[in-house]
């Protein structure tokens, strides 16, 4: 018999504004000690030196997770010109310099291959699996590596700032598994001067945004408190992108035994993806078809069972 995990049984968000020099991880254990939480998670890794916005998923809000992923998100980033680094960050080595310095209408035109559907290909020290190990592990161990291409959805970015000759500011929106690194990596090679990543905070992801969320301080001065429950939102936020089926309480009941639900009248069509919810609290994720909630994922309360 499994070992039943200690912690409080609570199921929400909490929204963080990560700090640098913290990674995602951390940032996770930190809460879900701050929470006593039973059991906690994140949407969508933050590299340890970028701040911003984490959204960290506790209890059942874990479920709900996949759509925050998949969601949109902003991010603000300076890239600096005229050096490539190993990371593609500033936390690399340097490989390459130019003298080349773009001016601002050159870098705008520049910017605009990036748009629309592209093939992105991650930086050699990410998360990337190659044969079942990180990419991150074998760039360190001194491994060659080629990664393939990925798609990736860039709904936006523009030039924002240009501090100075050597930097230029930029807001990007897109979807899921972006690198920014390699944005800034290959917009310098586009732009004949090399580049890389000099800072990134991330200032939304899906229904989440970093001016909400609290940091690390606030987060400890609230630990193991009902002050801190009060920032905690509901798991349904992770939800905004699927449209709400309602349902009875009989369709509830079915729903909650991984039945197929009774859900009431809705535009949404044959074979999307939907909520059902009771009396505003989600009950299920699944398939709509025929005027039935078919679930792939259901939401248990401690009042559920």
């Amino acid at each position: 018999m499994a070992r039943k995990r200690k912690g409080r049984d609570i199921s929400g968000w909490l929204v963080v504004d990560k700090p640098a020099g913290m990674t995602s991880t951390a940032v996770v254990n930190k809460v879900r000690w701050a929470l006593q939480a039973r059991k906690a998670g994140h949407a969508g890794t933050l590299d340890p030196e970028a701040t911003g916005v984490l959204a960290v998923a506790l209890g059942e809000a874990t479920k709900t997770v996949p759509y925050i992923t998949d969601a949109l998100k902003a991010y603000v980033f300076t890239v600096r010109l005229g050096q490539a680094t190993n990371t593609d960050d500033a936390e690399g080595e340097v490989i390459a310099q130019s003298d080349a310095r773009p001016g601002d209408e050159e870098i705008k035109e520049a910017l605009q291959p990036f748009l629309g559907d592209i093939m992105q290909v991650p930086p050699k020290f990410s998360a990337v699996k190659i044969d079942g190990q990180r990419a991150y592990k074998l760039a360190r161990d001194g491994e060659d590596i080629d990664l393939a291409a990925r798609p990736l959805w860039v709904e936006e970015l523009v030039l924002l700032d240009r501090p100075d000759a050597d930097h230029v500011v930029l807001e990007m929106t897109c979807g899921k598994g972006g690198y920014v690194r390699s944005i800034a990596r290959d917009l310098g090679a586009a732009l004949g001067c090399h580049g890389h990543v000099q800072s990134l905070r991330r200032i939304w992801s899906g229904p989440f945004d970093a001016e909400d969320g609290l940091n690390i301080d606030q987060i400890d001065e609230m630990a193991q408190s009902p002050d801190l429950d009060a920032y905690l939102r509901p798991l349904e936020e992770g939800l905004a992108d699927l449209p709400e089926l309602k349902c009875t309480p009989e369709g509830a009941a079915r729903l909650r035994n991984g039945n197929p639900g009774m859900v009431l009248a809705s535009d949404v069509e044959y074979g999307d993806e939907a909520w059902a919810s009771l009396d505003g609290q989600a009950v299920a994720v699944g398939l709509y078809r025929s005027g039935e909630l078919h679930p792939s994922r259901v939401f248990v309360r401690p009042e559920t069972g």
